[in-house]
């Protein structure tokens, strides 16, 4: 059985007083608190295995090394990829982005290529074509929303052309927290032969993902959204892809014979991994993931459904609450919302003396604010060790607000 409390005791942090309150951590989209496990193996990985990886060929070198390669056998099944060598281990989403955006558009984009994006996107996943577009004079299509706050697909696949040269959306808004339908996409995508990169920075901590299932092209995450360690993530690549990318960076491990005349470059996954690697970094995730396991993801969506629900019911009690998104069928994760003329700012700088953690701002998501009309909101962001007693004292916290103004 799904055990909250049981739960929230692997996390000491959540034991600790803010202002005097018992913190409420609402704030899981932007990073997530981290089980003692995860802690504990950083720990164990340094007093214990420590040493560089892949070159060396005493004993300490072989344990970490095995130990790393484990890691990504662990991320391989947890995303059920075809191969391990589709694993490529990076500083997080925003890096694998940039390693995608940077490869595939020297490799295949050409002055007037089109690349598509959508208008609910991270910074993350737009500047880095905007960085692509301006180098190759390429164009960059933006897809509108629905006025419920879904991708208007009549509009994407308007889009599609001879010349676009690929899809690039997230499969949760990380504002709105809508749930895109990407296999559907992707199948419709793959019918004009468009690749597809889907960012599941919001979507990997909330649901079952299986990267063959939705055959994406690209399929990338971050560690710390997902309890493990910051400063490490995933791009999965299909095999046909990576094997046809330039490698992004030079140095290291992504080399195989190196002369002044030619340098030739490593298999997969190597060719993308220049440098000393973060093998602790990628053996705390790999345990973060079997803690999830334990848990079991379709416990996890059961229960953060019914917080999404509940929270949803509560919050709207307000006079003057204004949520933005979709409905609960479709939306994972955040509640966005505003209240009355009560400036982002104020309520979330209020709430924090109430000992609540909530994000205010643009939350890296300019042109969707502007779609929106507004400068910015208040998310609450849910996790598996959130409880209905939090999502109360939310509530109260934002109406006792809503009475001081």
């Amino acid at each position: 059985m799904f055990d909250v409390n049981a739960i929230r005791s692997e996390f000491p942090i959540l034991s600790k007083k803010i202002y005097g309150k018992d913190l409420v951590y609402l704030d899981n989209g932007a990073t997530t608190q981290k089980p003692s496990c995860v802690v504990k193996k950083i720990e164990d990985n340094y007093f214990n295995v420590n040493a560089n990886i892949h070159r060396g060929v005493h004993y300490l070198s072989m344990q970490a090394t095995e130990a790393h390669e484990e890691a990504r056998r662990v991320v391989q099944d947890f995303i059920h990829a075809e191969h391990a060598h589709e694993i490529i281990f990076t500083r997080g989403t925003t890096e694998g982005i940039n390693l995608v955006a940077s490869s595939f558009g020297e490799e295949f984009c050409s002055e007037g290529d089109e690349i598509i994006v959508t208008t609910m996107e991270h910074h993350s996943n737009i500047v880095p074509w905007q960085i692509l577009a301006q180098r190759k004079k390429l164009n960059l299509k933006v897809v509108k929303l629905t006025d419920d706050g879904m991708l208007d697909l009549a509009h994407l696949y308007s889009l599609f052309s001879d010349k676009t040269k690929l899809l690039a959306l997230t499969h949760v808004s990380n504002v709105l927290g809508t749930i895109n339908p990407v296999a559907d996409i992707i199948r419709n995508a793959h019918l004009r032969n468009i690749p597809v990169l889907v960012d599941g920075a919001q979507s990997i901590p909330h649901m079952a993902v299986d990267v063959q299932a939705l055959d994406a092209d690209f399929y990338l995450f971050s560690a710390h959204k997902i309890y493990g360690p910051t400063g490490i993530g995933i791009l999965y690549g299909k095999e046909k892809w990576l094997n046809k990318l330039p490698p992004y960076q030079g140095g290291g491990e992504m080399i195989a014979q190196v002369s002044f005349e030619k340098t030739t470059f490593n298999e997969l996954p190597f060719k993308f991994e220049a440098g000393t690697p973060d093998y602790i970094g990628s053996t705390a995730l790999a345990e973060a993931l079997r803690f999830v396991n334990k848990i079991g993801m379709d416990n996890i969506t059961a229960h953060e459904n019914e917080l999404m629900k509940y929270a949803m019911t509560e919050l709207q009690k307000i006079p003057g609450m204004r949520i933005f998104g979709p409905s609960l069928a479709h939306r994972s994760g955040v509640i966005s919302f505003l209240v009355g003329d009560i400036h982002h700012y104020d309520m979330g700088m209020l709430l924090d003396k109430l000992g609540i953690a909530v994000r205010t701002g643009h939350h890296c998501a300019q042109p969707l604010m502007h779609a929106l009309e507004v400068e910015g909101t208040v998310r609450a962001s849910f996790s598996l060790y959130n409880t209905k007693e939090e999502i109360d004292k939310l509530a109260e916290g934002v109406e006792r607000v809503a009475k001081m103004f």
